[in-house]
């Protein structure tokens, strides 16, 4: 047996129910004991009453058959009722970690697996627990007792049964063998379809404007073909084992009545033997029949297993951290060499600068120079293939999510409200401070114009934002990340989607920031927005070749031919502090 140590969660978690399984292992014992009950009553009726003729005997014979009858449905109720439990019971300590991994996939991967599949994969998993099929497999383990019962009967009724249980076990490998890889595939398919289409979903207003619904459209019709196709193929022999599998369970049923009339004849056994063993040869090989025919469901719920266990293994919990005190915003990047998560190709390399409380940084360079890359390093979202990013000495990953969280604000590029009112967006969908609220928004001027919504700062939006504009949400996203007045800012064009307007609040937002000795990186390839800044960081080819003073950054750049200049940034007053610079290709045009 393999160490704790080694089990995904997943596995932990059955392990605590393995009581349970044990119970339902003996109820399960219970049930196929009582269900010789038909079998003997059938015997009784044959052999005593219908011989003695015994009114009696037929009774009291009759309501013990209904006695144990109603035990077993009270056994099955029961057996049922534990699953059930046990399956809640999983679901419940798994959903929380299975959305944390959910969550970390869908980060890792740049939102690549951002369909919630593994909470999908536990739902499916917890709804087969409590279906007909597991049903089968606890059930097919006590085919021995009829088979021992039959031999009792007589050993010829005995070899029948082995027989036909060697018959039909050879059956389901076949099924197995037949089906499962084109089961597999075509579940991997489904899921690869059904991501395609909720991605594109949320490209609707796109794939309407220019026409690209058809395209898109067939795209889709082509990977569920591919579906169908499989699925049709894995359908048509599961079905034909199913077909065979009944088929020859009650062709031997009936042949073993022809065994007995044989005994009967022969005066070997009595009729009611001969009716009790066909009962009980049915009763013997029903779970594999069911086996057979649940196969399709085993087959995607051990998938579901085997997914659950992958995700859980690649995306470990994480251990709880010591607290750390509040941090000041003092940023320090120590030689950081940056990967998207599931690669080892660096878009940023070796790259270390130094910030204080109060600077507000500029990072400037030309498209896929690692800027944004660099800033999920700073925001810990990325992790570093190699030195470190602290925030007051300690590197970003020893702080809890949860404790960082609040004196960090971040604007992505993309900006995403989420399901709900505009005062939970700002506030992060914790307890709703309303004099925090209205403070974040004013400082991201969006303040007087959630006023003129219908419901005010109550006014409820989607995923989308519903009427807002791009530069209305932009703007909301804005004061959402200044809730709280954070430590360390980080905004990612900022200004993408503002008019005149927007940009004066941004800058007077910034110069509030300032003077709460807030750190804050600004990337922006606008030029209203960096006469804010007070140092230039610039990129190029995911390295750091020059960061300084605004000022003296600009002049040194005024050197470099025109032909490298590709960014412009407006001429600040000068600094007195030095420049850091390594020679550079890459230029500034000054205004």
């Amino acid at each position: 047996m393999k160490p704790d140590s080694n089990k995904s969660d997943l596995q932990k978690v059955l392990g605590l129910c393995k009581m349970s399984f044990i119970i339902v292992g003996l109820f399960s014992l219970c049930i196929n004991l009582l269900m010789l009950t038909p079998a003997m009553y059938m015997l009784q009726v044959y052999d005593r009453v219908v011989t003695s003729g015994s009114h009696s005997t037929l009774v009291m014979l009759t309501l013990i058959m209904v006695l144990m009858m109603l035990t077993i449905a009270g056994l099955e109720w029961v057996r049922s009722q534990i699953l059930v439990r046990v399956s809640t019971k999983m679901e419940s300590l798994m959903n929380t970690r299975l959305f944390n991994a959910s969550f970390k996939q869908a980060l890792y991967s740049g939102g690549a697996n951002s369909n919630g599949q593994p909470l999908s994969d536990l739902t499916q998993l917890r709804q087969f627990m409590t279906g007909n099929g597991l049903f089968a497999f606890f059930d097919a383990p006590w085919l021995p007792i009829y088979i021992a019962v039959m031999f009792i009967f007589h050993p010829l009724f005995g070899w029948v049964g082995v027989f036909s249980a060697i018959l039909l076990g050879c059956l389901a490998v076949a099924n197995e063998k037949l089906t499962r890889k084109l089961l597999t595939d075509a579940n991997k398919e489904a899921m690869g379809a059904q991501a395609y289409v909720a991605k594109n979903l949320r490209n609707a207003e796109v794939i309407e404007s220019m026409g690209m619904l058809e395209n898109v459209r067939d795209r889709w019709v082509e990977k569920n073909r591919l579906v169908l196709a499989l699925q049709s193929v894995a359908s048509r022999r599961a079905g034909l084992m199913t077909s065979i599998s009944k088929s020859t369970r009650l062709l031997v049923q009936s042949l073993i009545l022809g065994v007995g009339a044989y005994l009967v004849i022969e005066q070997q056994i009595t009729p009611g033997l001969m009716i009790a063993g066909s009962i009980l040869l049915g009763r013997a090989l029903s779970p594999i029949d069911l086996m057979i025919g649940n196969w399709k469901g085993f087959v995607a719920a051990r998938g579901q297993y085997a997914r659950l266990n992958e995700v859980l293994n690649k995306i470990p919990e994480e251990k709880e951290r010591m607290s750390l005190p509040a941090p000041k915003g003092v940023l320090s990047v120590e030689a950081a060499t940056i990967a998207p998560p599931g690669t080892r190709a660096p878009v940023v390399k070796n790259v270390t600068f130094r910030a204080e409380p109060g600077d507000i940084i500029g990072m400037i360079g030309p498209s896929a120079a690692g800027k944004s890359s660099l800033a999920r390093a700073i925001l810990g979202i990325w992790p570093s293939l190699g030195g470190k990013v602290r925030l007051d000495g300690a590197d970003i990953f020893s702080w809890t999510r949860e404790e960082l969280g609040p004196h960090v604000g971040y604007l992505p590029q993309d900006i995403e409200l989420f399901e709900g009112s505009i005062s939970e967006n700002i506030a992060r969908f914790g307890e709703v401070d309303p004099d925090k609220v209205v403070e974040a928004a004013k400082m991201a001027g969006v303040h007087e114009l959630v006023l003129r919504l219908p419901e005010g700062y109550d006014t409820v939006i989607g995923a989308s934002a519903g009427a807002l504009s791009g530069g209305q949400r932009q703007r909301i996203g804005l004061a959402r990340a200044l809730y709280g007045k954070p430590r360390l800012v980080v905004l990612d064009e900022p200004n993408s989607n503002l008019d005149d307007q927007g940009d004066a609040a941004l800058a007077a937002a910034l110069k509030a920031l300032k003077e709460s000795l807030a750190t804050v990186i600004i990337i922006s390839h606008k030029t209203s927005v960096l006469a804010s800044v007070d140092k230039l960081l610039v990129m190029r080819d995911g390295m750091l070749v020059m960061y300084g003073p605004k000022q003296e950054v600009l002049e040194k750049m005024k050197g470099l031919a025109p032909a490298q200049q590709q960014q412009q940034v407006p001429r600040p007053a000068p600094a007195a502090v030095p420049v850091h610079s390594v020679p550079v290709t890459t230029t500034i045009k000054p205004v």
